[in-house]
């Protein structure tokens, strides 16, 4: 599974990439594994994404994380998420999950 991050401030965020060794997605669709780390210096250049090619890091193999959801979604099985990957993005002072989609 692919975990895409926007949380460029967060200690586990890599280029875009997670790297933390899983994640939990609450009920309210938060990441809670987000740690601030403000001394990194990542822009965002997806924003930018058809003037330039943002750089990312490589995916992770599905089979070396674990990503846990108590949310309320269609991609929730018990308790595990079972998206073929995940999006969590910079909305303001919380990473949001964007895969998640309401029952």
């Amino acid at each position: 599974m692919d975990i895409r991050c926007r949380k460029l401030k967060c200690k586990y965020n890599d280029h875009f990439t997670c790297k933390a060794k899983g994640i939990t997605v609450k009920e309210n669709i938060i990441c809670s594994r987000f740690e601030p780390d403000e001394t990194k210096q990542q822009i965002d250049t997806s924003k930018d994404l058809f003037e330039r090619i943002p750089k990312y890091s490589p995916q992770r193999d599905s089979k070396t994380l674990e990503i846990n959801c108590e949310a309320n979604c269609l991609l929730n099985h018990d308790g595990k998420c079972v998206a073929n990957g995940i999006t969590v993005n910079d909305y303001r002072a919380k990473p949001y999950c964007l895969t998640f989609i309401k029952k």
